[in-house]
This record gives structure tokens, sequence and C-alpha cells, in this order.
């Protein structure tokens, strides 16, 4: 050792065991390495798991935002369809929600949020986005009852739009079935026809609609055929209501 520290006669010795014992080290270290490869790869594919654990917590969230959009979309058309009706009568309009529906099948009514405080008056005529709804029968300050016109008490002068052919629908107790009252037999009314306001009596303002008929029968021995009509509104689903002023409230006469 002591030769060879000075006058470096065993290099070439050293170098062809080194050359011998390089197998064996990688041998000898092949543990270590499979064990640091396999931690590595626990912690990665641990890390994999959390980062698609939270992707696919945020991906539902975002489905769930999704579906609030979506239906807020909705909404917000239904309510442009309600706040844009437009007729030549109307002056003013006040979107209420409708706070109470009346559990008595034999009195279709409903309370709204808005009263006096709010302008509100008897008989006031209330409106969805497809047709007429009802009227206003109590008025407190805040909140106002709606009659239904299906309401077997209630009853709207109506014309056909085909023909102006003029009549009265009334309720008939159940939410979407109206009766055309007296009219003859010869009267030239169809199904499908679409019925409209007729604006006599000055209690709803002139062409909304009101009704769709939805039967037609005639029968030789009596003198006035059975009519019957579907309301225009869409009285099972309403959250919302439009109350409307017209001119004729506007300068006093109701």
């Amino acid at each position: 050792m002591f030769v060879d520290h000075y006058q470096k006669h065993l290099q070439g010795l050293r170098a062809t065991l080194g050359t011998l014992m390089t197998p064996i080290i990688y041998m000898a270290d092949i543990p270590q390495e499979f064990f640091s490869w396999g931690g590595e790869s626990l912690v990665t594919r641990s890390q994999l798991r959390q980062e698609n654990q939270r992707l696919y917590d945020e991906s539902n969230i975002l489905k769930a935002q999704l579906q609030k959009f979506i239906a807020l979309q909705a909404e917000n058309a239904r309510l442009r369809n309600l706040l844009g009706t437009e007729h030549s009568t109307l002056e003013r309009r006040l979107l209420a929600e409708i706070i109470q529906i009346d559990n008595d099948p034999y009195a279709l009514e409903f309370i709204i949020n808005k009263g006096s405080l709010s302008d509100v008056y008897l008989g006031q005529t209330v409106i969805d986005a497809s047709g007429i709804v009802g009227q206003v029968i109590t008025v407190y300050a805040s909140t106002a009852r709606v009659l239904m016109v299906s309401d077997a008490s209630h009853a709207i002068p109506v014309r056909v739009a085909r023909n102006n052919i003029r009549s009265i629908a009334a309720g008939s107790g159940q939410i979407n079935q109206l009766i055309l009252k007296n009219v003859t037999d010869t009267t030239d009314i169809k199904v499908g026809d679409a019925l409209i306001s007729s604006g006599l009596g000055q209690k709803f303002p002139v062409g909304y609609p009101v009704a769709f008929v939805t039967l037609v029968e005639h029968d030789p021995g009596k003198a006035y055929a059975i009519i019957q009509a579907r309301p225009a509104a869409k009285l099972e689903q309403l959250d919302s209501v439009l109350l409307v002023w017209t001119d004729q409230v506007e300068q006093g006469v109701e």
C-alpha cells in the first residue's frame, strides 16, 4: 500500500477491479432506487387522485351553477315576456308575486303581494304572459285577493277573434275550463277559435286573450249549444302575475 501510494504500481489493477465491481454496485443500488421510485410513484398517484377529485368537485359545482343559470335564464325570459305585454289601452303595469293560493277547491282564488299602497283597486284586471288570469276582488294595504276567470262565480265578456261574435265566458269551477253562456245553436263558433276580451262593461281592457274553444256540441232539441273553452292563461303554473291599469282607470273611471 505504501509503495502503491507513491509509485502507483497497482493503478491498473484498481481500474480492473473497479470495472468488475461496477455491476455489483448497480445491483446493490437497485433496492434503494426501487423504493425511491415507488415512493415517488405513490406520491404522484396520490396527487393525481387528489387533483382528479378536486376537478370532479369543481365540475359538479359548475354543473350546478349552470343549472341555476339555465333556470334564471328561463325565468328572465318569462318575466321579459310578461312585462313586454303591450296593448293599446295599457298605460301602467305592475308585477306582483303570488304569496298564497286558496286550498278551497270551490274557490279559485289567490293572494298577491301588492295592495292599496301600490294603487291596486277592486275589479282590476290581472294577466300573465298568455292571457287574462282574473280580477282583483279584495284589496288590503299590501296584499290583494284575485279571483280566477275559471271560478264558478266569474264571468267575462268576450268575442271570437275570427268573426267578432260576442258572448259571455263563465267559469265552470274547474281551473282549466270556461263555459260560453247562451250561445244559440246556429252561432258560428268552432273548436280552436280564440276568445278575446270585448271590453263591454269596461271591466276588462279590450283585446286580451281569454280562452280557446275546446268543445262545441249541437243538440237539435235545445236552443243553445254546449261550448267549452280552455283559459289562455297558465292558471295551474302561476307564480307571478301582472296588474294592469287602463286609460279609463287613469281618468278616474272604473
